[in-house]
């Protein structure tokens, strides 16, 4: 049995100003207008997407070298996070809770990739944010935008 799919927004919603993708969840301007809508499958798919995109993100700045560790913190630091999620998923919600705060990252399990050496963790998190977006962005300007002006 699949756990019930919550809507992803976070109250950052851009769709309303004209932006095909919101910048807050990533979701497509339809999928925001019509979540209710929406039967648990595409729900779930949408999730999936999502995630794909998430995941390709954070491992294109950090690596998970102890996942046990990992969850420990997230579980003792109060992160909310969703434990049916692929870890890096997990890795973001963290850095969206405390980017600012963690001085050592192998205290929680992670290492940053040859691309994230050096750099700061709000710097790193910011560009999760942009890699996250615009992979959202070009799926919808590939696969979403064309169906929508066709006679």
């Amino acid at each position: 049995m699949y756990k019930k799919v919550r809507t992803p927004c976070i109250g950052v919603c851009s769709t309303g100003i004209g932006d095909d993708v919101c910048r807050g969840c990533k979701r497509f301007a339809h999928e925001v207008i019509d979540w209710n809508a929406y039967t648990e499958e595409q729900r779930r798919i949408i999730a999936a997407r999502r995630e794909g995109y998430l995941i390709n993100a954070v491992r294109s700045q950090l690596e998970i070298v102890d996942q046990p560790l990992l969850l420990t913190q997230l579980r003792h630091q109060q992160i909310r996070f969703d434990d049916s999620q692929n870890a890096y998923c997990w890795v973001f919600e963290l850095l969206r809770a405390g980017a600012s705060q963690i001085e050592d990252l192998s205290a929680y399990g992670l290492c940053p990739t040859p691309l994230a050496k050096g750099v700061s963790l709000v710097e790193i998190r910011r560009r999760i944010d942009e890699d996250f977006y615009a992979l959202s962005v070009a799926y919808y300007q590939r696969y979403i935008a064309p169906g929508l002006f066709r006679d």
